[in-house]
């Protein structure tokens, strides 16, 4: 009787066993025995703005955690840049390229694209299209001569890359935005730690960017150098790119050492001035150029302007700034909503 107690005894054990190793909360299927479905993937796509042919690409950028700014011993290091902090941010689509002439101009300048006809696709949301304020017109050349097609956008304002991502994201039905600091740095570097995407070794810098030893004196068409390890070009030079972030010296030094960073941001204000620049332009020597390097806007990119107030939309001297756009998997709480504060009654300082 003692052996079949053990083995009605063992087949207990069994029963019990298999029931909880292959219950819904372990293996994850829901109730009726099916698994719940996964997270959609995060895939390249191109996207075409509503009633145009104009089209650009996104690049899937997963997120995750990563140092940033620059070591104390990095050739070219500005104090800025330090110290050195764990950040964490999310996934995010950010565009292959910087925005080019061919889709800032359906913002700027096409009150209406493709007004009528059989070729025109209405935008998804067409009455928050027609809310949004567009450029004045500039004061001058906005290409001072540089070229259109396929040429990055150069000389607007921080709020001008705002609103141009808030007229976008009207116009195609997703949330389109400048990239944090925190993102723009990450999506650069793309899993590496030296000064540049593709390592320490300055004289490399030919085969993947435009600066001042080999652009001939002006930015170039996107997308002709080499891209960096996750498939962005130009973020090493051509034009330098707006970021979110309001600019602060010091605003490293607010993170708590050994803490990580979650999604840091430095939300712009109603100020003008400063906010971040990244990535060095086709102006710039190589130390501009590095994956951690900040440059902050002045008043002075705008000194040749004689209008009082002076533009909200357009620079003067800023022909080396020009920006690239992100979508977020999922936007970050305190970036929901978000709009550029500035108006024309805006401190010019």
């Amino acid at each position: 009787m003692g052996r079949y107690f053990l083995l009605w005894f063992g087949g207990l054990l069994f029963c019990l066993f298999y029931l909880l190793t292959n219950s819904p909360a372990r293996t994850g299927a829901s109730a009726s025995g099916q698994t719940p479905a996964a997270a959609p993937e995060m895939k390249p796509y191109e996207e075409t703005i509503p009633g145009t042919d104009v089209k650009f690409e996104m690049v899937p950028i997963p997120g995750g955690t990563f140092t940033m700014g620059s070591p104390p011993n990095e050739p070219g290091r500005k104090e800025d840049e330090g110290p050195q902090h764990e950040v964490k941010v999310g996934s995010f689509w950010m565009g292959k390229t910087e925005v080019t002439w061919d889709e800032y101009d359906l913002f700027a300048f096409s009150q209406d694209i493709k007004k009528g006809g059989a070729a025109a696709a209405p935008a998804p949301t067409g009455k928050a299209v027609d809310a949004i304020t567009r450029p004045t017109p500039p004061y001058a050349d906005e290409t001072f001569g540089l070229g259109r097609k396929r040429q990055p956008v150069i000389s607007i304002t921080h709020h001008a890359a705002m609103e141009y991502c808030r007229w976008l994201s009207a116009k195609t039905g997703k949330l389109y935005r400048l990239p944090t600091e925190a993102e723009w740095e990450y999506a650069a570097r793309a899993g590496t730690k030296t000064a540049y995407s593709f390592g320490d070794d300055a004289s490399k810098l030919g085969e993947y960017a435009w600066y001042f030893d080999n652009a001939d004196g002006k930015p170039q068409q996107v997308a002709k150098k080499k891209p960096n390890p996750w498939g962005l070009y130009d973020m090493h030079g051509n034009v330098a790119e707006w970021v979110l972030d309001h600019y602060d010296k010091n605003f490293y030094s607010t993170f708590k050492p050994g803490v990580l960073a979650l999604y840091p941001v430095l939300l712009p204000t109603e100020k003008r001035y400063p906010h971040v620049v990244r990535g060095g332009s086709w102006d710039d020597d190589p130390a501009a150029l590095r994956s951690a390097a900040r440059r902050a806007s002045s008043h002075e990119w705008s000194k040749r302007d004689p209008q009082l107030p002076q533009s909200i939309w357009w620079h003067t001297e800023a022909i080396t700034v020009g920006f690239r756009i992100v979508r977020p998997l999922e936007e970050q709480e305190n970036l929901k909503g978000l709009r550029s504060k500035v108006t024309r009654q805006s401190p010019n300082y």
